[in-house]
């Protein structure tokens, strides 16, 4: 059997993605032989490898792209790395309607940092939270298995506690505003519980001032009794002069101005 013919195979099984291990071992012949065959899938844009010995298939539809949507092959990906991980931020805001800026990659929160995943056009960016495994997720379907969220509250939080990663606080205020219909006042408090009290105040001020009145007063009471002091809206930025809600005890240092 060759490559091709392998690969084919794979399809009909529904299978849209192979490691080179699986590849040899169906294959048999040399590992020169195998190797060569596969770069030669590769430069015809019928395979793609979006990390070293990990390799997808690539329908016609997708060719253009060179890889397919990162969507459809991140959870065998992370499987086969076996690392745990959730698509999280600007990503998972999008899952849920908050689409108003769509991030150019994929965001998955995984326990360490690790380098970006370039593929054709297709590209996953990875944020460090050591604490993910204890994180609310929801599973999704896709057309090749299915995919691990951030819920929705635990998007909110989230947004506000990486907004390096959202696009800034504006950005986040605006993400927000549209991700209030998904959001429930209950659920977020229990999040919030599992994130640092900061994330909290700093929500319950920007839920306030796009108009979430309802969602925010339920995170008052854990702030009133666990916010021991102030903190900046936004960190690395002088405070000097600038006002304060006393409600969220947050010193406003920054202007925020969500888009309409």
């Amino acid at each position: 059997m060759r490559a091709e013919q392998y690969i084919d195979n794979l399809v009909a099984r529904g299978l849209h993605h192979f490691t080179t291990t699986a590849a040899l071992e169906a294959l048999g012949g040399s590992e020169v032989a195998v190797r060569a065959q596969l770069r030669r899938l590769k430069q015809r844009g019928r395979i793609a490898s979006p990390m070293r010995s990990f390799h997808v298939v690539v329908p016609p539809e997708y060719r253009r792209l060179g890889c397919l949507p990162a969507e459809h092959f991140i959870d065998q990906l992370m499987g086969e790395l076996g690392v745990p991980y959730y698509v999280a931020l600007l990503s998972a805001a999008a899952q849920y309607g908050a689409a108003h800026q769509r991030p150019q990659s994929l965001q998955v929160m995984v326990p360490t940092s690790r380098p970006a995943v370039e593929c054709g056009e297709v590209r996953i960016t990875f944020i460090g939270r050591s604490d993910l495994e204890d994180m609310p997720v929801t599973r999704v379907n896709t057309p090749r298995g299915y995919l691990r969220y951030a819920t929705p509250e635990l998007t909110a939080l989230e947004l506000v506690g990486y907004p390096h990663h959202a696009g800034g606080l504006s950005n986040v205020a605006t993400v927000l505003a549209e991700l209030t219909e998904s959001l429930n006042g209950l659920k977020l408090l229990e999040v919030a519980k599992l994130c640092p009290v900061g994330w909290c105040q700093r929500l319950g001020y920007l839920l306030e001032l796009v108009g979430a009145n309802e969602l925010a007063v339920e995170l008052l009471p854990f702030v009133e009794q666990n916010a021991l002091s102030y903190i900046p809206l936004r960190r690395a930025v002088d405070v000097a002069g600038a006002k304060r809600s006393a409600r969220w005890k947050v010193i406003v240092n920054v202007e925020v101005e969500p888009d309409e």
